[in-house]
């Protein structure tokens, strides 16, 4: 019995700490669903994901925008360096955005960047493009992006 508490103990403690940071930071998460009803609502939809995965496929909303917050490298991702000021650029303060990303991973501290630099209404959307397309919402492709060929054996 023992064992066992000291085995959830950093789960406990790692839940715990996620809980309050994100309630630190104000960060705010939404399921799909409610994405949804905001971006039809007027919403700036920030897609957080690199270039060559959102030109694959991203959300279908009129006012998209995609600025990677981290880049694919050889040695792993890397924290883009100039994602605030790249998102300074386009959007005000006071803009209301849903931030996303594949999982929604990457959009939540995104989203926490975000506010600490002063953003007053970004919303975390939860799922991530996964859980769009899982729940059948509309998606668009990039024109010019060709899916690899499929090789069969």
């Amino acid at each position: 019995m023992g064992l066992s508490v000291i085995a959830f103990f950093p789960v406990g403690l790692f839940l715990l700490l996620l809980l309050y940071s994100s309630s630190e930071a104000g960060i705010v998460t939404i399921n799909v669903k409610e994405a949804k009803d905001l971006l039809d609502s007027g919403y700036f939809y920030l897609d957080v994901r690199a270039v060559d995965e959102y030109k694959k496929g991203h959300v279908d909303t009129p006012k998209i925008f995609n600025i990677p917050y981290m880049f694919n490298k050889p040695e792993g991702r890397v924290k883009n360096s100039d994602f605030l000021k790249e998102v300074s650029s386009i959007f005000k303060e006071e803009d209301s955005v849903v931030v996303g990303c594949q999982s929604g991973v990457r959009s939540l501290y995104a989203t926490g960047d975000l506010l600490e630099a002063g953003f007053k209404n970004m919303s975390n959307m939860g799922g991530g493009y996964l859980s769009w397309v899982e729940t059948g919402f509309a998606v668009k492709r990039e024109e010019n992006h060709q899916e690899e060929p499929k090789i069969e054996l």
